[in-house]
Order: structure tokens, then C-alpha cells, then sequence
């Protein structure tokens, strides 16, 4: 057995957020050229704290990832309210990706070459995917999705609409063009 997790005083609360605030704007900025040194400095902290709040670069990610996950939960949450399957399949996706598009260092996170480490988040990144399974299956069952769509099919919707989130491209119209793609025949 573990010992439970104790909350961090407000001072480390405090760290903690300027590290992950620090990081987000710097991975947002350069990608992986951003070295842990430079974020702790950006957020005006010694390279100790940083350490003593995140591992390495992969326990950094992740926690922008987590914090990211706490928001995108309540979106889903809302999404799974909604009586209409598909507007609540709509309102989860366009909810989700609108969010990620304000958030460039959740992006990279997902997105960038560097793997975050999943198991520090696993509760974050449960909730979110049960409510998104939930949604998906009931889209699926009411005939407004393809029967053979499945909640990893949204991950890939979104992470390809994510990777059109920089220049000029449309999100949007490739969000749409999948739709048609994965919507039921039958309607």
C-alpha cells in the first residue's frame, strides 16, 4: 500500500503553478528547445524547485497535459448533459479542440516529440476518456455515428485537427470533413 498523496503547502502550490505557467509559455514559444533551467528561471525559481515538483521533461508535459484534462472533464461533462447525442458529440469535440486551441502548450505536449509520462495523470486521463466513451457509444447506439466509430477514433480527430492549428489552416474544415466521413449512412 501507498501512502496517500499529502497537499502541498501553498507556497509549493504556488511553485508548482509558476513552473507549469513558466513551461507553458516557453513550450508554446520553442517547442523542445526549452530546457528545464530555462524554465525555472523564466518562472523565477531555482532549478531545485522545479526538480523537486517535476522529474524531468515527461512529468512536466504530463501535468500541462493533467491540467489541461481537469478543463476538457468539464467540458465532457456538460457534452454528456446535452439530450441529443450527436449535438452532445458535437459540443464534446468543438468543446475540446476550441479549448486546445487556446492552450499552444497543451499541443505541443500531445503533439511534440517527446512522450509524456501518462501514469502521472492516469486519473485525469480516466475521467476524461470515460465521459468520451460514454458519449461516443451513445452516438454510436441513437445511429448518428458510423457503428464501427470508437472513442480512439475521436483522439485521432483530434489530434489531426490539432496538428492544423498553426499558420492559416482550418481546423474547422477538417473537423467538418470528418464528420461526413463518420456519420451514419442511414441518415
Amino acid at each position: 500500500m501507498t501512502a496517500p498523496e499529502r497537499p502541498l503547502r501553498a507556497d509549493a502550490r504556488r511553485n508548482r503553478e509558476s513552473v507549469l505557467d513558466a513551461a507553458g509559455q516557453l513550450f508554446a514559444q520553442r517547442g523542445d528547445a526549452v530546457q528545464m533551467d530555462e524554465i525555472a528561471e523564466h518562472a523565477g525559481l531555482g532549478v531545485g524547485t522545479l526538480y523537486r515538483h517535476f522529474a524531468d521533461k515527461q512529468a512536466l508535459l504530463a501535468a500541462i497535459i493533467g491540467r489541461r484534462f481537469e478543463a476538457m472533464t468539464t467540458i465532457a461533462r456538460a457534452a454528456e448533459a446535452t439530450e441529443d447525442a450527436w449535438t452532445a458529440f458535437e459540443t464534446l469535440l468543438y468543446g475540446y479542440l476550441e479549448s486546445a486551441q487556446a492552450d499552444a502548450s497543451f499541443r505541443f505536449a500531445l503533439l511534440g516529440s517527446a512522450e509524456p509520462r501518462w501514469s502521472d495523470i492516469a486519473a485525469e486521463k480516466t475521467d476524461f476518456s470515460d465521459i468520451t466513451e460514454r458519449i461516443v457509444q451513445r452516438a454510436v447506439k441513437a445511429g448518428h455515428l458510423r457503428e464501427d466509430f470508437r472513442a480512439h477514433d475521436f483522439v485521432l480527430i483530434t489530434r489531426g485537427a490539432m496538428a492544423n492549428m498553426t499558420g492559416t489552416a482550418d481546423w474547422r474544415r477538417h473537423v467538418a470533413l470528418f464528420l461526413e466521413g463518420i456519420r451514419h449512412r442511414g441518415r
